[in-house]
């Protein structure tokens, strides 16, 4: 089937239902809606999840003729260590977000999906159990699979690994820079000197670690950094679907 587009909302049912039967890998990039420091949207954990899964599936398809289909991104997930900014999340309970992520899992494989990819856009969404629940529910028929992150490994090598990052950081800030420039509010792009943040915490509060919700330094940012980061992470993550798509080759 010739694509009109990577995105399943583009798409018709009876073109998504071609998609199942040709074996497309079917792609959920969670999201969430959190504040981003003063210098960026709230949105950019979802906007940038599904930009990267679309721009990785097009470029799987070119480079190793692995055929993904990309679920918009869902825009809400769990973020109570940003509760004390006052404003800008939508903090959804861990047991509803998993239970949305199963319920979207089970209807892809209703639909005949047999290969499927969770793409987190945001680094505290742990999954692994419903991803191991789905899989021994549905051995032998579809399985679905919860890749790690190479955004660090990948700034270790492009820019200065001395430069702390870790949220609405000069990653995050680059990327904005060179993709969508018009929601950076530049003006507004400070060092916070956060202090270094227990990401094991279970009760993680940003709050304790910086002043203006940044956890890292921006101001190493640029669209030129943006640009040879994005296109890095892009292949990284064409990779990665190829490899998705070669494994578990025990299903129906």
């Amino acid at each position: 089937m010739e694509a009109k587009s990577r995105r399943f909302g583009d798409l018709t049912y009876q073109e998504i239902a071609r998609c199942a039967q040709q074996g497309w890998l079917a792609i959920i990039p969670t999201g969430c809606t959190e504040q981003q420091g003063p210098h960026l949207p709230v949105d950019f954990d979802t906007w940038f999840a599904e930009t990267l899964m679309v721009a990785a599936a097009e470029k799987a398809a070119l480079d190793f003729a692995v055929q993904a289909v990309v679920l918009p991104a869902m825009p809400f997930g769990p973020t109570p260590e940003h509760r004390n900014f006052g404003s800008g999340f939508i903090d959804v309970p861990v047991d509803l977000h998993n239970a949305l992520i199963e319920a979207t899992l089970t209807s892809l494989a209703a639909q005949g999906f047999k290969r499927m990819v969770i793409w987190r856009g945001c680094g505290g969404h742990a999954l692994s159990d419903v991803v191991e629940r789905f899989n021994q529910r549905f051995q032998g028929k579809a399985q679905v699979f919860l890749p790690s992150h190479p955004f660090h490994a990948i700034w270790c090598r492009l820019a200065d690994p001395e430069i702390p990052v870790g949220h609405a950081d000069s990653f995050t800030t680059s990327v904005s820079l060179y993709l969508r420039p018009a929601s950076v509010r530049k003006e507004l792009i400070t060092n916070p000197h956060s202090t270094e943040v227990d990401w094991s915490d279970p009760n993680l509060d940003f709050t304790h670690y910086t002043s203006t919700g940044v956890i890292g330094d921006p101001t190493h940012a640029s669209a030129e950094l943006g640009k040879q980061l994005w296109e890095a992470v892009v292949a990284e993550a064409a990779q990665t679907l190829q490899e998705a798509a070669s494994l578990g080759n025990d299903v129906e």
